[in-house]
């Protein structure tokens, strides 16, 4: 081989430069970043909506297509749209151009989630909106079990994420899975057409029981009682 008739011929020269080489390592090792997930300059924002109770056919008529339609009018710089839709819950992604500015993305897709909520099910409340990058990847997954399911939805949200939220650089999503709590009312359909009423009729009677109420704090003479 040419290389081993060059280092023959001038060992010298080449001892210099395995010299140099060794020298020279250390520093360059140092210097040189790493990166075990590195950056794609791809712009992504993704908006969460959630509807309890809509399998996934109707969240995906009634609102995933709907938003769809919307985002192809309204945001501009758009390179394609991605979703994702489960039981009451559609994740959508926005993949925008390289060149696109994400702050007016951002305005845009907040102003257009706003104004199509009125065209959605009575119900629906504004959606979670999310930035972050194409190359965002989750590094750790933590499962929980030994509960119920509402009850490890409670610490999940309530008690592990508001302790994992202050890790630096950190960003914690919502728990996927279990339950949030809710007030199941049983009606009885022969009871209630015997008086008269329906199911309609219920709905803000029990929404009255459970309004927010102002505290206050009652006088009479020297004595005075806090109201709750």
């Amino acid at each position: 081989m040419w290389i081993v008739k060059v280092a023959l011929q001038r060992p010298y020269t080449f001892v210099v430069v395995a010299l140099l080489i060794l020298l020279a390592s250390p520093a360059i090792v140092l210097r040189t970043p790493t990166d075990i997930f590195p950056s794609i300059n791809i712009p992504v924002i993704a908006v969460a909506w959630q509807f309890t109770g809509l399998n996934p056919e109707e969240m995906e008529g009634r609102i995933t297509t709907q938003y769809e339609r919307v985002l192809t009018t309204t945001v501009d710089n758009i390179e394609h749209i991605e979703s994702t839709t489960v039981n009451g819950q559609s994740m959508i992604k926005i993949f925008l151009q390289p060149n696109a500015r994400l702050d007016t993305a951002n305005a845009q897709v907040t102003a257009v989630s706003q104004t199509i909520l009125r065209q959605l099910p009575a119900g629906t409340q504004p959606p979670l909106i999310i930035n972050y990058s194409a190359s965002t990847v989750p590094i750790l997954q933590l499962a929980l079990s030994g509960m119920s399911e509402a009850e490890l939805n409670d610490v999940g949200l309530n008690f592990l994420r508001t302790q994992l939220v202050t890790v630096p650089g950190a960003s914690i999503p919502y728990p996927y899975g279990g339950k949030q709590r809710q007030v199941m009312v049983d009606l009885d359909q022969r009871l209630l057409q015997s008086k008269g009423l329906s199911p309609a009729d219920i709905v803000p009677q029990s929404a009255s029981r459970t309004s927010c109420c102002r505290p206050g704090r009652p006088r009479s003479g020297r004595s005075s009682t806090t109201w709750p």
